[in-house]
């Protein structure tokens, strides 16, 4: 399975808020190529998508674990540290945690990031 495109937007926090209420009020309309996830800075985007967190992505894309304990093998990482980490891309699209019987099985959803923001 070929992985997505993710869109990613930089936006301070407070021009988010102002994005947010206008859309709720409808005098903004969201464009469809517009990024769906957005991150405060730059800062906070790098600590989801670092080296570390892209050779994990690399792992289950490439091996393809049944489970949290296969990720863990493959990695050398503690299976507390690599759920923690999961759990928090997760939230970002960029992977799924299916459950396959009793196992958490991670499938990587989004292989390609494209950046915009503005200065």
């Amino acid at each position: 399975m070929a992985g997505k495109i993710l869109r990613i937007g930089i936006m301070s926090k407070e021009d988010y808020k102002k994005r947010t209420i206008a859309i709720a009020k409808g005098e903004y309309d969201t464009k469809r190529n517009e990024p769906k996830i957005w991150f405060e800075s730059v800062k906070s985007m790098a600590q989801i998508l670092s080296n570390e967190n892209q050779d994990l992505l690399r792992i289950i894309k490439d091996q393809k674990p049944d489970s949290l304990k296969e990720l863990e093998l493959a990695t050398g990482r503690k299976r507390s540290n690599v759920s923690r980490t999961l759990n928090t891309i997760s939230r970002y699209g960029i992977v799924e945690l299916v459950r396959q019987n009793r196992a958490l099985k991670p499938v990587v959803k989004a292989t390609e990031f494209k950046v915009e923001f503005g200065l």
